[in-house]
């Protein structure tokens, strides 16, 4: 359960998406414009358990707002999962609802590429989606680096 700003319980994935999502929060309070109090979690998310530590996974970084890990099927010789501490089911949610929590995501990515050695060449990737690939539906971003990198992807 999540508490927004107001102490008024709000179930986060009973609301809407997006900017109906916003004014939504908005009736319950005018500056509700972002759950914020406790991070959301999903009992049944995979990533949500490896956040709260109930799965373990070989971490590579951990902050208030962003766990990273090492995949557990890399398809780069560097290949770490970035995922935010509050669970959102894509990136597009996560930009709408937290674009500061998004941009964290970018930036810490930007330091591990760096202490991982592939700061030279590396990309980003949102998957977003069953049919773009998405498998775990909370937000992650796949640092991959550490090989040539052929475009078009997939």
């Amino acid at each position: 359960m999540l508490v927004p700003t107001t102490e008024r319980q709000v179930r986060r994935d009973r609301l809407p998406v997006g900017r109906d999502r916003r004014h939504v929060l908005r009736q319950i309070h005018p500056s509700a414009v972002k759950l914020t109090v406790m991070p959301y979690r999903r009992d049944d998310c995979l990533f949500c358990k490896i956040v709260a530590g109930e799965i373990p996974a070989d971490e590579v970084h951990r902050d208030d707002h962003v766990v990273a890990f090492r995949d557990i099927d890399p398809q780069a010789p560097t290949h770490i999962l970035l995922v935010p501490t509050t669970h959102y089911g894509n990136a597009a949610e996560m930009a709408t609802d937290d674009p500061q929590g998004l941009a964290a995501l970018i930036v810490t990515a930007g330091t591990l590429a760096d202490s991982e050695g592939v700061a030279d060449g590396y990309r980003l990737v949102f998957n977003t989606g069953l049919r773009g690939g998405q498998i775990v539906f909370h937000t992650h971003l796949h640092l991959l680096g550490g090989r040539r990198l052929g475009w078009p992807p997939g």
